[in-house]
């Protein structure tokens, strides 16, 4: 089958039908395959799998097309059974979400939604719940259960390749492939997982009621803001009047108590720090949800593709990245390895450069520093001026051009730097008048999406202008997209190198490795970065850094509450209102973390 100069001698659609322990490994049940050709059709039970030793029954050579529709599923089942990947990948699922992107999708993005968008006979969707949760319950099967299982994964061939037909003319082969690739690279990454600390997750969560009464007590001493569990919005006001605190207001008049204020006030006020953490830690934390499986590590969906910009979009409760920054001092390496933080320096900010062809941004950026060069430019502090030197003026930029980034207004630049609106208007003037042609090309991508109804990212990653236009995150678009598509490939990089990547984290990623290794792979891992960048941004490479850690994970902007939660837990066992195990590793070295 000739796809414009791509040519296939087997076409497969796959489905695999699995069972899969909450933060474990899938467990296949069944599998059917067709080729589009031939017609030729395999069927396959738990057994049969395991059978076929570490080869699939298909192609999966250069030569072949794997088909699927949410090709994770089929991928993790390849890498359970000790099956090599495909080389080429053609999700179904992220091309129709990429042909819909920004559009109402009446019956959602399952296949389900997708057949029904293209006109297709739909299937029974409480019959697909049944088997469903059949595969889920695990065997042993019945000979009639195993028959309807069969047949239940055979409908689902049978709809793909009605699904494939109808989108085939509508697919771009090469840029399909190259987001199947990352569908390869994701599964690997939900197959190796994040290592986690169990005992001190165990502690937490058996002990969590009284830890949340006494931080409350701990913390509210210094704020005054808490009635019992509580949040008490006029007492707040108060404890914001006498500290002399300004705070955004809503059209109401109301506090605005989301998380992004606290965030920004966060930044202008470290005092309100926290505040801030405790209250999401009292909103967000169900640490019930966090998805850690028997062999200590942290896997949830990774959701790839299902936000518009096409990021990843895993769930905050169950994946460790998702609920308040200090539980992720749970990230434990396991005795000899290390993991590491590796992440790009201002990568919207280069990306904006690049892309815009900004001469001036682009010095900017590689001057290591680009909002102090910003500040230069705009020749509001010295030449010799240092980030020490001027920091105030400097964070003040820092704020400008992010909100540039973001689409903010002056009124919402004034709250952020805490300054008067007049002061946030000529903030973004001076971004203007230094990065004119940053700001022609952001005009005219905004003017483009307007006139044709939609943006697209380099490697073709779609957003289509639908009924509800907000042209601050179209501005925003290819900042957010590109660096989407950027880490993507970064991920296909690095772990096609042999690098051990276990999760991907909006500009960054986490990697593992045994710990003299450990220098070795963070250099791979920074080089498929550098490199990824490079494409996509036509020769334009990005600076990243990188945070090895051989023990406990962290991150300064949770260490305070960390420490805070594990002396709670301390002065509870004294009173013998917690039994620990003696080895408790968070309480036996609650914060050490060796930088390499």
């Amino acid at each position: 089958m000739r796809f414009a100069d791509i040519e296939f001698g087997e076409v497969w659609m796959v489905d695999f039908e699995f069972s899969q322990p909450v933060g474990g490994l899938p467990e296949p049940v069944c599998m059917v395959a067709n080729e589009l050709t031939s017609s030729r059709t395999i069927r396959l039970f738990n057994d049969e799998l395991r059978r076929c030793g570490n080869e699939p029954p298909y192609a999966v050579t250069r030569n072949s097309l794997v088909v699927s529709y949410y090709a994770i599923a089929e991928l993790s089942c390849h890498l359970a059974l000790g099956w090599p990947l495909p080389v080429c990948v053609l999700d179904l699922y992220v091309e129709f979400r990429n042909l819909t992107n920004g559009l109402e999708t009446p019956a959602g993005n399952s296949l389900l939604g997708a057949l029904a968008w293209f006109g297709i006979d739909l299937m029974d969707a409480v019959e697909k719940d049944t088997m469903r949760q059949l595969a889920i319950r695990g065997g042993p099967w019945s000979a009639e259960e195993r028959t309807a299982l069969l047949a239940y994964c055979e409908r689902d061939v049978i709809a793909l390749r009605k699904l494939f037909e109808r989108m085939r003319p509508k697919l771009d082969i090469k840029r399909a492939l190259l987001r199947g690739r990352y569908m390869k690279a994701a599964a690997k990454m939900e197959h190796i997982g994040i290592p986690i600390d169990t005992a001190s997750l165990a502690t937490l969560r058996e002990n969590w009621e009284l830890i949340q009464d006494r931080l409350i007590a701990g913390v509210d001493v210094d704020y005054g803001v808490f009635n019992g569990r509580t949040f008490k919005t006029d007492r707040f006001a108060d404890y914001l009047v006498k500290n002399g605190i300004p705070w955004q207001r809503l059209p109401s008049g109301n506090l605005a108590l989301d998380e992004d204020t606290f965030r920004i006030m966060e930044s202008l006020y470290p005092q309100i720090a926290p505040l801030r953490q405790l209250r999401a830690t009292l909103s967000q934390m169900r640490l019930s949800e966090l998805a850690v499986g028997a062999d200590s590590r942290n896997r949830c969906r990774l959701s790839p593709f299902r936000a518009r910009t096409g990021r990843n979009q895993p769930s905050n409760t169950k994946f460790i990245f998702g609920p308040s920054v200090w539980l992720r001092g749970l990230i434990y390496p396991a005795p000899g390895y290390g993991v590491a933080y590796v992440d790009w320096s201002q990568q919207e900010f280069g990306i904006a450069a690049a892309l815009s062809r900004d001469e001036a941004m682009m010095r900017a950026y590689m001057s290591g520093d680009p909002y102090l060069e910003f500040a230069k430019q705009a020749r509001a502090v010295p030449a010799d001026a240092t980030k020490r030197s001027h920091a105030a003026i400097r964070n003040q930029f820092k704020s400008c051009a992010l909100a540039v980034q973001y689409g903010m207004g002056a009124e919402a630049l004034a709250v952020r730097i805490a300054q008067p609106v007049s002061q946030a208007r000529d903030l973004l003037r001076l971004h203007w008048e230094t990065y004119r042609q940053f700001w022609k090309w952001s005009d005219a991508s905004v003017d483009f999406a307007m006139l044709y109804g939609y943006l697209t990212t380099v490697f073709g990653w779609t957003i289509h202008v639908g009924s509800h236009v907000n042209p601050r995150s179209l501005r925003n678009y290819p900042m957010q997209a590109n660096g989407a598509e950027m880490l993507r490939l970064a991920c296909c990089l690095a772990s096609e190198r042999g690098v051990r990547v276990c999760a991907p984290i909006h500009d960054a990623i986490l990697i593992e490795a045994a710990e003299d290794e450990l220098e070795h792979a963070i250099a791979e891992a920074q080089r498929a970065m550098s490199d990824a960048s490079a494409v996509v941004l036509d020769g334009f490479r990005l600076h990243s850094d990188a945070r090895p850690i051989i023990h406990r994970y962290e991150d300064e902007r949770g260490k305070q509450m960390w420490e805070t939660c594990w002396q709670v837990i301390r002065e509870l066992q004294m009173k013998g209102q917690v039994q620990l195990k003696e080895e408790e590793p968070a309480l036996r070295e609650p914060w050490r973390c060796y930088v390499v």
